[in-house]
């Protein structure tokens, strides 16, 4: 099978790892030969890394990259069977690719894209043959983290959604298929974790490290919310807290935050600059590291477990409600609804047994008490919420 992918960051030349190792052909294209270069240096580099590990074989590795092909010209694309785009999130640049795109490949060729939170029927929708036309959005590293949400668009065609879902378990992923909305699952599902975390510092109830404590602590999260921000970039998680947000129509619920917009102003995104909400030197990565390896906590934070119980509630809260209005409205069935959130954010476990087992009685109480206490639509209950 060909694969033809356009954009060669770290999301394509993710994908492309992940198609060439599965034994398709791969043509990659990136408007930017350069960027192209140094991204297949890094591909090597990996697949030394496995190598090394003894995750592959060194025959294993030098086939997958030799089944990776640069492309100067989108023309490359003809023979292709599938397209996957994996550009900046803007939609203009997006849909005049698309529709280069389709004067150049086969009319069986599939075209899709790797958006996380723009509308497929919108992409589409420009096009000559929207009907083949379907979201496919991986998570970030491509090659790690097993799940893919598969989004058809209000006009793609009957059983593409199911071919696609079964070429990603043939690629070795876990798909699920989400309805078009935006933020199609995860990203609609996790905005509170983001947005309460920084609503909670905004208002000084506590610190950063607190709020990422808190969520490791008592949720058992790999990494707290500003931790997670730092690593996917605030300049990115920012964007799509505002398209998620002007795609509800402005609904509170997704409102983006003050301190997380100056932040991205700054140029202080996380990791990748070296400074986000933490200081990322070799110095202050050491000290926060042992800290974490001794279990060293805050001293405040140490005395007052009813703070941590307090931040750990009120996210949870939202993001339990937040799933439970996903399941509600039908973006997916329920096992995908747990799995999405367990294998493309690392969740300890699905919302929905999470709410479960907290009580969903609890989980309305804490609501109830916060739109009691602002007074604002952020913290409104899904109709579900006393019926599951």
């Amino acid at each position: 099978m060909n694969i033809g992918i356009i954009g060669s960051g770290t999301m394509g030349i993710g994908i492309a790892q992940v198609a060439a190792t599965s034994g398709c052909e791969v043509f990659l294209y990136d408007a930017n030969s350069a960027q192209t270069e140094k991204s297949l240096q890094g591909l090597q580099k990996v697949l030394a890394r496995l190598v090394e590990k003894q995750k592959i074989t060194r025959k294993s590795s030098e086939k997958i990259f030799n089944r990776i092909k640069f492309c100067t010209e989108l023309s490359d694309f003809k023979d292709c069977d599938l397209v996957i785009e994996a550009i900046i999130e803007n939609k203009e640049i997006k849909t005049k690719v698309f529709q280069n795109l389709e004067e150049i490949v086969s009319e069986k060729c599939i075209i899709s894209s790797n958006t996380s939170s723009i509308s497929i029927t919108s992409l589409s929708a420009e096009l000559k043959n929207p009907a083949r036309f379907i979201g496919i959005h991986f998570f970030n590293p491509a090659p790690l983290m097993p799940l893919v949400e598969v989004i058809p668009g209000l006009l793609t065609k009957e059983h593409l959604a199911q071919e696609i879902y079964d070429l990603m378990e043939n690629w070795g992923k876990i798909p699920v298929i989400a309805k078009d909305v935006p933020g199609f699952i995860v990203n609609r599902i996790a905005r509170p974790f983001y947005g309460e975390a920084l609503r909670i510092v905004e208002e000084n109830i506590a610190t950063i490290e607190q709020v990422d404590e808190a969520m490791r602590s008592l949720g058992k999260f790999k990494m707290g919310p500003f931790e997670l921000m730092d690593l996917i970039g605030i300049d990115i998680n920012f964007s799509v807290t505002n398209t998620v947000y002007a795609d509800y129509f402005y609904d509170p619920k997704y409102k983006p935050s003050l301190l997380q917009q100056r932040m991205a102003e700054a140029k202080l995104l996380g990791r990748k600059t070296g400074k986000g909400f933490y200081n990322y030197s070799v110095e202050s990565q050491d000290a926060r590291a042992k800290m974490r390896e001794t279990g060293t906590r805050s001293q405040d934070t140490e005395q007052n477990g009813e703070l941590q119980e307090m931040i750990f509630m009120r996210i949870i809260s939202m993001l339990v409600n937040e799933a439970v209005e996903a399941k509600r409205v039908g973006i997916a069935n329920d096992e995908d609804l747990e799995l999405a959130m367990q294998k493309g954010v690392n969740y300890p476990k699905g919302l929905l047994a999470w709410g479960k087992e907290i009580g969903f009685d609890k989980i309305s109480a804490t609501l109830q008490n916060l739109y009691e206490e602002y007074q604002e639509e952020r913290y409104r209950q899904s109709p579900l919420l006393k019926k599951v």
